[in-house]
């Protein structure tokens, strides 16, 4: 593959990994003008951010078996499509039920966007290189923290939150024109992946009984679950608890993102001497040690802004070393059910963190103690999975750069 069109699909698949993500991120700055205009706390706003997390995860498994039947980009038309309409709904949403609802609606069209970019990923490139290839994807999803919360900040303030959704509109128009214009078909439709109930069901069966897909799904899963737990949180902690402006705040996110980006592009340099399973225990371990200093120096006073900030910004650059390794790990079994296997993947990623967001909000704190406290149980429960489930496989696929090996 030539350079520049190697560059160029991974600038197309980095912005269809980024859609549902920007969408967060944008739109977390115009909480408190949403909780005004419709007269109701911040907290109800958030129920809005929970139900785009659960349409993600439910539309994970509407996507896997049309993927697999139809090829890649007819499903992802159809879905950038239903974006579109859902976000001019938000734009007229005439109270917080209609939000939560048309945000459902909006993340259901999103995660078309986010399967199809996986699949992908496995249909365009060798196996053993999936970890590099989502690391380098992860560089162009670093422009939705380091962009969005801070555009969000300054359209909401300028015209409205209402205009958030005009700006989200016209990035996904953008992206359908590239995609069809530019984007390759990667698979062609096979009538041999039915759409009945029983074979999509049989189907996934035999995605979840392979133990090293359901390791590195779920661990990964809740491993990357604290860092939508610090998405949920950060307005109330930051913006409400430390008193910071919503520009502010959307230069804290887009610094703390830096973590979570940068550190992923370390991946490449402990390739050179781990294996992709041995990083990702590392780093959920370092996640586990991070993350418990913070709850404690939190209850022992010893920490303010700066010192959470620090602390969440190294826990979130060990998420960024987790998610690229836990994901090539987990679709390196599958190569014809593809589709199925990322839908899946993304069905259990993004329920986690629907679930999470929901218990910190549960909480309805101004303090990071609550976050501090989903952190460190999402990192220790993760290092538990992957340390039980590891047992379990018999068979391993090994990823490694240029290599691929089946460990017995």
């Amino acid at each position: 593959m030539k350079k520049e069109r190697y560059i160029v699909l991974i600038i197309i698949l980095g912005a269809l990994t980024a859609l549902g993500p920007f969408s967060i991120d944008m739109y977390l700055p115009g909480f408190p003008a949403i909780a005004k205009s419709f007269g109701i706390t911040t907290g109800r706003v958030s129920l809005s951010l929970s139900s785009f997390f659960l349409g993600i995860a439910l539309g994970q498994v509407l996507y896997g078996p049309l993927i697999d039947r139809f090829g890649r980009k007819k499903p992802l038309y159809a879905g950038l499509f239903l974006y579109l309409a859902a976000s001019a709904g938000c734009y007229f949403a005439p109270s917080i039920e209609d939000l939560v609802v048309l945000r459902f609606i909006q993340a259901v069209g999103s995660c078309a966007a986010g399967v199809v970019s996986m699949a992908m990923v496995r249909d365009l490139f060798p196996v053993e290189d999936n970890a590099k290839i989502f690391s380098l994807l992860l560089l162009v999803l670093g422009a939705s923290p380091m962009i969005a919360p801070t555009l969000g900040g300054l359209v909401s303030a300028a015209f409205g939150w209402q205009a958030i959704f005009v700006a989200l509109f016209l990035l996904a128009l953008v992206i359908l024109i590239t995609v069809y214009a530019v984007l390759p078909e990667s698979r062609q439709p096979d009538r041999s992946h039915s759409l009945s109930a029983r074979p999509i069901l049989l189907g996934f069966w035999q995605v979840i009984k392979e133990p090293q897909f359901i390791t590195y799904a779920i661990g990964g899963g809740i491993a990357l679950s604290g860092l939508f737990a610090y998405v949920a949180d950060s307005p109330s902690i930051f913006m409400e608890g430390y008193g910071v402006s919503n520009r502010t705040y959307g230069w804290i996110f887009a610094l703390l993102a830096i973590g979570f980006v940068g550190l992923s592009q370390f991946n490449r340099v402990f390739s050179k001497y781990y294996k992709a399973d041995q990083i990702v225990m590392g780093a959920v371990g370092c996640m586990a040690v991070i993350s418990f200093l913070l709850l404690y120096g939190l209850n022992q006073g010893w920490f303010g802004i700066v010192g959470t900030a620090v602390l969440i910004f190294i826990f979130l650059g060990c998420v960024g070393i987790v998610n690229p390794n836990a994901a090539a790990l987990s679709m390196a079994p599958f190569e014809k059910d593809a589709g199925s296997a990322a839908s899946l993947f993304g069905l259990i990623q993004w329920g986690i963190a629907g679930l999470s967001s929901i218990v910190v909000s549960l909480f309805k704190s101004r303090t990071p103690i609550p976050l501090a406290g989903i952190m460190t149980g999402s990192a220790v429960l993760a290092l538990l999975i992957l340390f039980v489930g590891r047992r379990a496989i018999k068979k391993q696929v090994v990823v490694t750069p240029g290599k691929l090996e089946i460990v017995h």
